[in-house]
């Protein structure tokens, strides 16, 4: 039989909630994000699940609103748009992983950093970043259409986290993802499309996080485009991967988000 997790004590800023020792972050007292746990640092099984699980977490509480306000949308893609008038558009729609979220320069996140492969192979693509903090689903399909006013040749779509963690039917998070790939067929049939995969901690339930990771493939499956297995392979729990907040990653992280990510989105170009 499993036992509790036991947390260590905290020194200052400290309180009890439901039995767990809470950090205060400086972001919490701010109200902008959650506290986070604190285990011991000998226990890495324990410390890889508590930081995957964090990672999640903070994927939906760091972001805000679902919907993105246009001044959102327009800083998404106004780096790059004048750009690519004369090049074949690769553009990532996603969530805080694909936006940067902690970065000191949003271009080190991961598609930032396959641009910069890009530009080393000297091929005529240029990366737009639709990524916004705390996306959903629901929120992606919301603003697909106006992030769609930007022609693209590859679709990557990088989404679904923080249904997860919300403990969204399944079958609606399908519906959405499902809805997002039918907008981008519908409006440029010849764009490539991929696909990223998620997965939730074990915490979520055996059905429900079994249930998550297959929507991906089967996703890929019946709509015939490419799929990353795991966007975070290599990454999710790793301390010295992810930044102070022991929870999203750092530029390293990014790289080797980005090699995930490029494996298959290669073949696609």
């Amino acid at each position: 039989m499993c036992r509790l997790f036991e947390f260590e004590p905290m020194i200052l800023n400290k309180r009890k909630h439901m039995g767990v020792t809470l950090r205060h972050s400086k972001g919490e007292r701010k109200g902008l994000c959650p506290p986070m746990l604190r285990v011991p640092q000998h226990d890495s099984t324990l410390l890889k699940f508590v930081g995957y699980f964090c990672l999640l977490l903070l994927l939906s509480a760091c972001g805000g609103k679902n919907t993105p306000t246009d001044t959102q949308q327009q800083a998404a893609t106004k780096d790059t748009t004048a750009a690519t008038s004369n090049k074949k558009v690769i553009l990532f729609f996603g969530d805080s992983l694909t936006a940067g979220y902690g970065l000191d320069d949003p271009s080190n996140a991961f598609p930032g950093v396959i641009q910069q492969k890009i530009d080393s192979l000297k091929l005529d693509y240029a990366v737009i970043n639709a990524g916004v903090s705390g996306e959903t689903t629901a929120g992606g399909l919301a603003r697909i259409d106006w992030v769609l006013k930007q022609k693209p040749n590859v679709f990557v779509l990088e989404l679904g986290a923080n249904d997860g963690l919300r403990g969204i039917p399944v079958a609606e998070t399908t519906r959405n993802l499902q809805s997002i790939i039918d907008k981008v067929k519908a409006k440029y049939p010849d764009a490539k499309i991929l696909l990223t995969g998620m997965q939730v901690p074990p915490s979520m339930g055996h059905d429900y996080t079994t249930a998550f990771k297959n929507l991906f493939p089967a996703l890929a499956e019946k709509n015939k485009i490419a799929l990353v297995p795991f966007l975070l392979a290599g990454v999710g729990g790793n301390p010295k991967l992810n930044q102070a907040d022991g929870i999203h990653p750092t530029a390293e992280g990014a790289k080797i988000v980005a090699d995930n990510v490029w494996e298959i989105l290669k073949t696609e170009l």
